[in-house]
């Protein structure tokens, strides 16, 4: 069993591949032997969480996830603690959960009707792969009403393989958050991509995971956690002496549009600030519009360029496009589009793709040259044509989608943000939280982006690479800031801490 953090890259699997992997390591063993050892895993997590705990309830489902915990009851009643049991009684439940629940009966436990009114640590075991908590299904009020006195207790919860109606697909559904719980969640068999994207971060709470000796590379994954044993390095710590300005590579950002009562500016230098911080060798602004601002008095290495900056483009420069570009990014991206070599599409660039055809045309010839969209839902939708609340539904299947739809590398920010490109796996990142939800922040990224796009690395590897490291200075910031807000400027300030 192993705690998940952001250190490790791990396959996950989804629903499909969760039940191929399950009738693999059944074939090999005997009968109950997986639902013993989940048990187990289940009933050692729980001691570990409540150590000085003496009282469980467990709520059992009607399928094999209920098997699981009523294993972890027979576990936990031979080391000493008291067992609360209810289950959600049926007669058609799976051979191996009718054995677990005889077993658990046998030894003595009884099955209650109600909740208890006091307890240490409850264990959600109601439903696990595929389950949902929808009105159709039977059982399902008296599933919410023991969800929400478990998450309502100021008690540890812990959920079996995946929160109760949560889908280990899409990480949409479950149970009513409250930022209070104090949540754990225990995949078995394989790691669900769900509990690391959508609600699933929240939903899950702190994350482990118990293989059960399965052999994870005998069914593909459905996609990767990004972990930072991946990552490449682009610090200039370590770099040969003999390098110049040059041999970092050059960033531009084109943006930032001033005029008809409106400025934007701030987005394209957060951009531009962030490439410098990140380690680019030398950072060029072209603002867009009524630009009249020459310098930035808060980092005077910024050099301004009027647009168009550089005709023709050098083809090694990356550009930044979009960051608070507004309507003149439209008519800025034809230029951009052809002569540009790395590139970075955010924001209003991405708008500006979803309105006009012939643009999305020109971005799909460039399928050979390393270009990264990074939209966070609403910017993806439009490029898809569906809605928000659809690319969400499928975080996983809309970041690959607009992937291959524009032959670009996508970043779709969010909860567990994905990294998509054509013919890979996706990837979800691990870090980063609620303090990242401020304007500006998306700006940091696209300049993240394009700093290690200019060190050299591959549009797959400066997206995965700066998403994660991105993460990881709001994650730095609520450990030793809590409680303090997180805005962008500050988030730049914490690039230069390290990378």
């Amino acid at each position: 069993m192993q705690r998940i953090s952001a250190n490790i890259s791990w396959p996950l699997h989804g629903i499909a591949a969760s039940r191929q992997l399950e009738s693999l390591s059944q074939a090999s063993l005997a009968p109950q032997t997986l639902m013993q050892r989940a048990g187990l895993s289940v009933a050692r997590l729980a001691q570990a969480i409540a150590p000085h705990g003496r009282h469980a309830w467990i709520a059992c489902g009607p399928g094999n996830n209920g098997g699981d915990g009523f294993e972890a009851a027979l576990q936990l009643q031979r080391w000493g603690w008291h067992i609360s049991l209810n289950w959600l009684a049926t007669d058609k439940a799976p051979a191996d959960a009718q054995v677990a629940r005889q077993r658990a009966l046998q030894a003595g436990l009884h099955i209650q009707e109600q909740a208890p009114e006091q307890f240490d640590l409850a264990i959600d075991a109601l439903l696990g792969l595929g389950g949902d908590l929808s009105d159709e299904r039977a059982g399902s009020a008296l599933m919410r009403h023991w969800l929400d006195r478990m998450h309502s207790s100021g008690k540890p919860v812990l959920a079996v393989d995946l929160p109760s109606g949560l889908s280990g697909d899409t990480g949409q559904g479950g149970a009513a958050w409250r930022p209070q719980d104090q949540r754990h969640t225990l995949s078995l068999l394989s790691l669900k991509p769900g509990l690391l994207t959508a609600h699933g971060r929240d939903q899950g709470g702190q994350l482990w995971f118990d293989p059960l000796g399965a052999d994870l590379s005998s069914v593909p994954a459905t996609a990767w956690l990004i972990g930072g044993d991946t990552l490449p390095r682009i610090a200039k710590a370590g770099a040969a002496h003999a390098s110049h300005k040059g041999s970092y590579g050059d960033v531009m950002v084109v943006g930032g549009v001033h005029g008809e009562g409106a400025s934007m500016v701030g987005a394209a230098l957060l951009a531009a600030r962030a490439a410098l911080h990140c380690g680019a060798g030398r950072v060029y602004v072209s603002l867009l519009g009524q630009a009249l601002l020459h310098c930035d008095v808060q980092q005077p290495e910024l050099m301004f360029r009027s647009w168009p900056a550089l005709s023709p483009m050098a083809p090694d420069l990356v550009v930044v496009c979009g960051c608070g570009a507004g309507g003149a990014a439209a008519a800025a991206l034809p230029q951009v589009l052809a002569g540009s070599g790395p590139l970075v599409l955010d924001a209003d660039a991405l708008n500006a793709l979803a309105a006009e055809a012939p643009l999305r045309r020109q971005l799909r010839r460039r399928r050979h040259l390393d270009t990264v969209l990074t939209p966070h839902p609403l910017e993806a939708a439009r490029l898809l044509g569906c809605t928000a609340g659809e690319v969400q539904a499928d975080r996983l299947r809309a970041a690959q989608g607009l992937a291959d739809e524009t032959a670009c590398t996508v970043v779709l920010k969010g909860s567990g943000s994905i990294v998509a490109a054509p013919g890979r796996s996706a990837q979800i990142n691990p870090t980063g939280n609620a303090l990242l939800a401020t304007a500006g922040t998306g700006d940091v990224l696209a300049g993240m982006v394009g700093a290690a796009l200019a060190h050299g690395l591959s549009a797959w590897d400066a997206a995965r690479w700066a998403t994660y490291h991105h993460g990881t200075r709001a994650d730095e910031w609520a450990s030793c800031r809590p409680g303090q807000a997180l805005c962008a400027s500050d988030l730049i300030g914490a690039l230069r801490q390290g990378r």
